[in-house]
């Protein structure tokens, strides 16, 4: 559940494999925790770095940083706390086993790095150098736009986080999540460029045109160039950044927060270009989804249109025209139209085996005639079974019907008819057929059996469980002396009478 690899329990997972010592399993609990544990630094760094990059680095920060190092600030602090985890993840990663193209768990320290090296290794360690811990050593008078510049290459991890969330993509409601968290994450993004450029181009203005200078203007906090807590606040200038990329990315585009210089409109024009491919492809999932959502309904209709051509075709008359469709609705409200057998056909032998044996275990542990049969012997019988559903009114057998079946009743009741008077109920866990070892030959039904209630039942053909008996023939004694009819309906008087 919490990991965020493949989702498909791959052959080796049931396996218990060798390892290194102080080398992690890919797939054990301790990395799943580890990968969400550092899924969410990276979602914090996407979303802060930007942030701090453009709005809280400046000159005077720059100075208390030099003063007070990172107690000044309790974001610097999570930002080396950021970066050593980062750092801890790539030695992690260096004991972290992996599956190679044989699908076979590698724990051999040295082949582990090669694979690291070849792979993720070289963004991992970008992503994880604490530039601005560097810069503060050295002493140097980089300027600040460099400083912010290369801690956004953190962002980089973020590939790898896109490639993980790729197995969620199957689910409709979470790919949706996913775009609308990118789309807000981009619009985040470009809300500290738009502000970036207007504060760089700001204090090389003659005319001050630039969007901070209007917004300095509508709200009445005018800048003063001596003075360089003057102007609007940081809330102010990142709520109005984020209120025009908004606008800007869905094209509604008020006007109110508008670019005014070259630099301002070339990326107002790179901004709205931006916002067309995250529509296209928002509102592309978006109708794919609910697509996917009705794709039930519309097949229904399909099968529905289907049988009421066939009933207008074969021009079946009122009463049977009415079982069939209630027949069909009711089926599909069970199944939601899955051919269930058609699936169980699709998998090997021995996993069919398997499945049948699971589907029929209620029946195959409760029902006396079944014990003592070996392990083999359930699997023979349970790929025989047939597991068939009733809806009331339902006639399962009709009088004159061949006996080819023996039913064992789950759930539900059925009852027995004789010229439509009830001669028998029958309920959970009892029997109705023929006693097939007695007779070579099947007989002839000498009632009806109509279902009361929604009924399960598992159903055999005679040939089947003659043919698995006669397999298992230590079994077979058992089996018979044990089976208990409830209700026998073969007719003695109509196989005598012809």
């Amino acid at each position: 559940v919490l990991s965020l690899g493949a989702d498909v329990l791959p052959e080796y997972k049931l396996q218990a494999p060798r390892i290194h010592r102080w080398t992690i399993l890919h797939y054990s609990p301790f990395k799943a925790v580890w990968d969400w544990l550092i899924l969410l630094l990276v979602i914090y760094t996407a979303v802060f770095t930007p942030y701090s990059a453009a709005f809280l680095l400046n000159d005077q920060e720059e100075e208390r940083t030099w003063e007070c190092g990172y107690s000044c600030n309790p974001l610097d602090i999570v930002d080396l706390i950021v970066d050593i985890m980062f750092i801890v993840d790539i030695v992690i990663n260096f004991r972290t086993t992996y599956v190679n193209a044989n699908d076979e768990v590698v724990s051999h320290p040295a082949k582990i790095a090669i694979h690291y090296f070849k792979g993720w290794f070289l963004i991992d360690m970008v992503a994880a150098i604490p530039f601005d811990l560097l810069i503060y050593r050295t002493g140097s008078d980089e300027t600040t736009t460099l400083i912010g510049l290369l801690k956004t290459a953190r962002l980089l991890r973020l590939v790898r986080v896109a490639r993980k969330l790729d197995r969620y993509s199957e689910y409709g409601a979470a790919v949706l999540f996913l775009l609308m968290c990118t789309f807000a994450l981009i619009a985040h993004w470009l809300a500290c460029i738009w502000y970036a450029i207007g504060n760089v181009e700001r204090p090389y203005m003659e005319h001050k045109i630039g969007w901070l200078d209007n917004l300095a203007n509508q709200i009445g906090k005018s800048y003063n160039d001596t003075d360089m807590a003057s102007g609007p606040s940081i809330k102010d200038k990142y709520v109005t950044a984020l209120y025009f990329t908004f606008s800007s990315l869905t094209s509604v585009g008020f006007g109110n927060v508008s670019p005014n210089t070259n630099s301002e409109k070339i990326f107002s024009i790179c901004v709205m270009l931006i916002g067309s491919l995250m529509y296209a492809s928002i509102f592309g999932n978006v109708s794919a989804i609910i697509q996917r959502l009705y794709s039930g309904t519309a097949r229904y209709h399909t099968q529905m249109l289907r049988v009421k051509e066939f009933i207008r075709f074969h021009q079946i008359p009122n009463p049977l025209r009415q079982r069939l469709e209630e027949y069909f609705q009711h089926a599909w409200s069970y199944t939601n139209g899955i051919d269930m057998n058609a699936v169980l056909k699709g998998f090997p032998e021995c996993l069919q085996a398997d499945i049948c044996l699971h589907l029929n275990r209620t029946l195959l542990q409760n029902c006396k005639a079944f014990r003592g049969a070996t392990k083999g012997c359930l699997r023979a019988l349970a790929m025989k079974f047939k597991t068939t559903h009733a809806p009331p009114g339902d006639t399962l057998v009709h009088y004159g019907d061949v006996l080819t079946t023996l039913y064992f009743i789950s759930r539900g009741s059925i009852e027995i008819l004789r010229d439509d008077i009830v001669v028998a109920i029958l309920g959970k866990n009892d029997i109705f057929g023929e006693p097939i070892s007695l007779y070579a030959r099947p007989g002839k039904s000498n009632a009806d059996v109509r279902a009361l209630t929604y009924c399960d039942l598992h159903k055999i053909q005679r040939e089947d469980l003659l043919e698995v008996l006669d397999m298992y023939p230590t079994f077979s004694d058992c089996f018979w002396s044990n089976l208990e009819i409830t209700f026998n309906l073969r007719d003695v008087r109509r196989l005598h009478n012809g």
